[in-house]
């Protein structure tokens, strides 16, 4: 075979090229190693009596687009050592050149292994075989594993947080390294149990940074009970939002008061909202049976025995909550309405031809919505104005009142004041709520206390107990610069890498690729 450069430059280092020859699809190279004799792997001496040879073919990596395999000439040696258990042994060629019992050079291995870790099985699998590496799926699952080299090194700061293997069935916990940016730990589950020892384990660990839920604070506190616990502050942001939003459900009977009808006037209901207000109807008689209970002094789990009622729907009721009549969410019409309202005003009164004519505007719904505008405008041509006053959900309520006015329309802005004159512990709670999200972001340790004091007295009262109840962990997450934002990362990384292998992604697995990597 002609080629422009020398066939001993493919050989690995430490062995000796002999001669080439040719295949259909591959190069053979002959090749030996270069020592004079071998040391016995029992007793560890070198011995030069050859006792007899074999051939062993290793793949290499490719070169000009063909295979390389290497026809190794392998010695046995006599072990010269009279008590040496080894009488005959095969020579080794060095982890770096040859490893034992492998059928790839340590250079193709090491290839392979970097495209297990970056593909998985299959798309490496087929990526090799355009790279001229014959290697199979299960080939590079088998080499991530072996070559998985879990961290030694001492951890002192970590962070906890729970990644689902299926959502809503099963669960594991995630145990990053927050000093060095790395996963350290991938647990089967997010028992307390289970956490709890892997802590154990660790004892000088100095913080551990968490979200909200108890069970790992308590693991954490009965594992480490020197270190620090640090709560994350995005879901401490995220939970004082959300104890707002709930405090605006359990008002939406006085903000309706204010803002909108009273009363239900069955004409102006489309289909779809008389069959949910039928529906409020049937369930006022089963939550005022539940409110009744809950006046009694009656246990929770005794109503939930005697109602049939989950835990859930009679602890919301006992709270205040439950009492919406209609979820309202944002509808699609809510940005044309002004050209609706000037459409209709020309003398434009037929939904199909409404919905052509928004068509051109770019909206994108279907013409059943606008047709049951239409039908509702027609209706309500000859109903007063406070009756036809649309209330807004709890949601977009929330969101009203927590945005800055300068950012509101005018009736947004008439909207809010109302509610805020008419419901005034809701204004205060949500002043309670920007104060903490600003003591947060400006790490103003020394206002906690007092806003602990103030909002337990409030509609977000729940909230603030929660809080004083995990002080130690709020106080370290507003004065400390550790926080489960690297751990939420590796958690989209360790999504990625579970899609991406599909049903492979077993959790020995899950380690080698994204712990075991070098």
């Amino acid at each position: 075979m002609r080629t422009g450069f020398r066939i001993s430059s493919l050989v690995p280092s430490g062995l000796v090229f002999d001669g080439v020859s040719d295949s259909e699809d591959s190069v053979i190279l002959a090749v030996r190693s270069e020592a004079a004799e071998a040391q016995c792997p029992l007793c560890a001496t070198l011995s030069r009596r050859v006792h007899s040879r074999y051939i062993r073919h290793v793949a290499d990596l490719p070169s000009a687009g063909r295979k390389v395999r290497l026809r190794l000439l392998t010695r046995r040696f006599t072990c010269e050592v009279p008590h040496c258990r080894r009488r005959i042994f095969a020579e080794r060629f060095g982890e770096d050149v040859v490893p034992l019992r492998r059928r790839r050079t340590a250079r193709l291995e090491h290839i392979v292994h970097h495209l297990g870790l970056a593909l998985g099985g299959r798309p490496a699998a087929s990526f090799a075989k355009r790279l001229m590496l014959p290697v199979s799926n299960d080939t590079l699952l088998r080499v991530v594993r072996r070559r998985a080299a879990m961290p030694m090194d001492p951890l002192l700061v970590v962070g906890i947080d729970d990644w689902a293997f299926r959502r809503n069935r099963r669960y594991g916990t995630i145990v990053c390294d927050l000093e060095r940016r790395r996963i350290v730990a991938l647990l089967p589950d997010r028992e307390m149990a289970t956490v709890q020892a892997w802590l154990s384990k660790h004892p000088g660990i100095n913080i551990v940074s968490r979200d909200r839920g108890g069970g790992y604070g308590e693991a954490a506190a009965k594992a480490l009970p020197n270190a620090i616990q640090v709560a994350d502050r995005w879901h401490l942001m995220e939970n004082a939002s959300a104890a707002f939003l709930e405090a605006v459900r359990r008002s939406m009977s006085k903000i309706r008061a204010a803002i909108g009808a009273t009363t239900i006037d069955l004409k102006l209901l489309t289909c779809a909202e008389k069959l949910r207000y039928q529906g409020y109807l049937r369930r006022q008689d089963s939550h005022a049976a539940i409110a009744a209970l809950v006046s009694d002094g009656v246990p929770l789990k005794e109503i939930v025995r005697r109602t049939g009622h989950s835990r859930n729907l009679d602890r919301q009721i006992s709270r205040g909550g439950g009492t919406d009549i209609f979820r309202t969410r944002q509808s699609t019409l809510d940005g044309h309405l002004p050209f609706l309202d000037a459409q209709w005003s020309g003398g434009c009164r037929n939904g199909a031809e409404l919905w052509r004519r928004l068509r051109g505007q770019g909206f994108k719904g279907s013409l059943r919505v606008v047709a049951e505008w239409a039908t509702r405008r027609r209706r309500a041509e000859t109903i007063s104005r406070q009756q036809l006053q649309r209330v807004p959900a709890a949601r977009t309520i929330a969101q009203l009142m927590t945005m800055k006015r300068d950012h509101l329309t005018k009736a947004e802005t008439v909207t809010v004041a109302a509610i805020e004159q008419s419901v005034p512990m809701l204004a205060d709670a949500n002043a309670l709520v920007g104060r903490f999200h600003a003591m947060i972001r400006k790490r103003a340790e020394i206002e906690l206390e007092p806003w602990i004091d103030e909002s337990k007295r409030s509609l977000i009262g729940s909230f603030a107990n929660g809080i004083a109840n995990d002080k130690g962990a709020v106080h370290a997450a507003i004065t400390q610069p550790w926080s489960n934002g690297q751990v939420e990362a590796q958690i989209t990384k360790l999504k990625l890498v579970k899609r991406q292998m599909y049903g492979r992604a077993k959790l020995d697995l899950l380690q080698a690729r994204l712990i075991g990597a070098p």
